[in-house]
């Protein structure tokens, strides 16, 4: 059976790259917590506010989206996207020039708002171009490509952020004289700056090649618009796949955001606790991320082949077991074993996101566009997760914090094996 309609090809290509350009979004984020917190000299939890602005945007945007690109289609919704994550980059210079953490917030949100478009609009998207058999893993090898930009993103935040950042430490900077602070403050900020301004130029170039190609409309699409938003919220929230994936894809979100976020602070302490300097520890804890990030591209193509014979709310429920096992031993074993395990939750990952999608707008037919709002809401866990881990990170207990990704993954467990029973019910009717 046919992955992708043909005439779906090239707008297929355009559209798996915007998956690349929200990955690279994603991931040159999550480092910023740590970033932010010594360039303002914050605690942790303040400099997770950067993931509550880059996820509350996600969550505040989706419905917006998804009424939008009912009224217009799926390419003017990515346009719109396009645009939102352009202006967000490009806010950051007027925010280094205020010397403030809060302009850098706004433009974070702004700049999510853009994400949230284009995921709203891209995944549904993609999930219509063949048959519904195949969605879920079409959506799979195209989500295969989102990590790719967040490998892009972790190099740059490693090379042209943390690298070139000046390496005095928390403790350090904490005693300064507000003078020689504020001008430490003023150099960092423009090294943070100048790869987002780099990202707004190519986005302005994605969105003029989009804007001149021409894309099909699909017959979802068609139907949908004409489906009234009350009854359609009513269908939707009566499926008990879609509303238990929504509760599913909230909790994945925190966890795969508190696993990349906090990767950086349990590394660093790992490697302070050997005796290695703190710049230099966080320098290896972000190459470690990076490795995590690999072995999740590398997992997401392997998954998207297995695929082919496995069930996937099965395979669901299994990787989501494997990674409750290794949050486990990052809780109670710690120290090199527990980082690599972190590493390796990654992998157990990178089926999560586009197969709990593909199970919960699998029988939705026309109310995909307003379906796909609601997954993309529950991005909101990404928001609200991250600073409750990090309020236990503040009080000394960062091995422990990992007991919020590893109850995550329990909900997510739980979903997998409640779809594995309602398929295999459905195959004996």
């Amino acid at each position: 059976m046919k992955l992708l309609n043909k005439k779906y090809l090239i707008p297929f290509i355009l559209i798996t790259s915007c998956f690349a350009l929200w990955g690279f979004a994603n991931d040159i984020t999550n480092p910023m917590v740590k970033a932010f917190s010594k360039i303002f000299r914050m605690s942790v939890t303040d400099g997770a506010l950067v993931q509550v602005a880059f996820y509350g945007g996600y969550f505040a945007m989706a419905l917006p989206a998804a009424l939008f690109i009912k009224k217009f289609n799926y390419k003017n919704g990515i346009l719109m996207g396009l645009g939102l994550y352009a202006v967000g980059a490009l806010m950051f210079l007027p925010a280094a020039k205020t010397g403030s953490y809060y302009p850098f917030l706004i433009a974070y949100f702004i700049l999510t708002c853009g994400l949230s478009f284009l995921e709203t609009s891209a995944n549904p998207f993609i999930l219509s171009m063949g048959e519904p058999e195949t969605a879920t893993r079409r959506l799979n090898f195209a989500q295969a490509f989102n990590p790719i930009g967040s490998l892009l993103g972790m190099w740059v935040a490693m090379n042209f952020i943390q690298a070139k950042m000046n390496p005095l430490s928390t403790a350090e900077r904490a005693i300064m004289p507000n003078a020689e602070f504020e001008a430490l403050k003023a150099s960092d900020l423009s090294v943070v700056v100048r790869p987002y301004i780099a990202i707004g130029v190519v986005l302005v170039v994605i969105f003029i090649l989009i804007l001149i190609t021409k894309i099909p409309v699909n017959k979802i699409e068609t139907e949908g618009i004409s489906r009234a938003f009350g009854p359609t919220v009513k269908r939707l929230f009566a499926n008990k796949a879609y509303r238990e994936g929504v509760i599913a894809q909230f909790f994945y979100v925190g966890a795969q955001i508190t696993c990349w976020t906090f990767i950086i602070q349990y590394g660093t302490k790992v490697f302070m606790a050997e005796g290695i300097a703190e710049h230099t520890a966080e320098i290896m804890s972000q190459r470690l991320n990076i490795i995590a990030m690999v072995l999740f591209c590398g997992s997401r193509f392997i998954c998207t082949w297995l695929l082919k014979w496995f069930k996937p709310a099965k395979m669901l429920a299994t990787f989501a077991s494997v990674a409750m096992l290794l949050t486990l031993i990052v809780i109670l074993v710690g120290g090199r074993l527990g980082l690599y395990s972190l590493v390796a939750v990654s992998a157990c990952m990178s089926l999560m996101f586009p197969t709990i999608y593909g199970l919960a707008l699998k029988d939705v037919g026309p109310d995909a566009e307003i379906g796909s709002a609601g997954l993309i809401m529950a991005i909101l866990g990404g928001s609200l997760l991250p600073p409750l881990q990090a309020m236990i990170i503040d009080y000394g207990y960062t091995a422990l914090s990992f007991i919020v990704p590893m109850m995550c993954f329990v909900i997510i467990f739980v979903y997998g094996i409640r779809q594995t029973v309602i398929c295999h019910f459905d195959r004996s009717r």
